[in-house]
């Protein structure tokens, strides 16, 4: 009986071992999820902020502003635009 006694002693210390290493697991994974999980909100922020900059750095007189300075570009007088004259289809409508 003393045998059977030590040996249920024995499985229920290993259990009990177990339980305590499993829930440490559990409680460093979780701290982990937290981390990650506030790392993925800070990568929204800055997502969103990284797409404002660029509506921002893409708006027309930013551009016109460079291809003007940067680029030496001008605009074409109304005498150097060329008129193309549209013709109507043969069925005429």
């Amino acid at each position: 009986m003393l045998r059977f006694n030590m040996t249920l002693l024995l499985v229920l210390v290993v259990c009990a071992l177990a339980l305590v290493t499993s829930q440490h697991r559990a409680r460093k994974l979780f701290q982990e999820l937290e981390r990650e999980q506030e790392r993925a909100r800070q990568l929204d922020v800055e997502y969103g902020q990284l797409q404002l900059e660029m509506s921002t750095w893409a708006t027309h007189p930013r551009i016109e502003k460079i291809a003007r300075e940067r680029l030496r570009m001008v605009q074409p007088d109304i005498a150097g635009r060329p008129i193309v004259a549209v013709a109507q289809p043969a069925g005429g409508r």
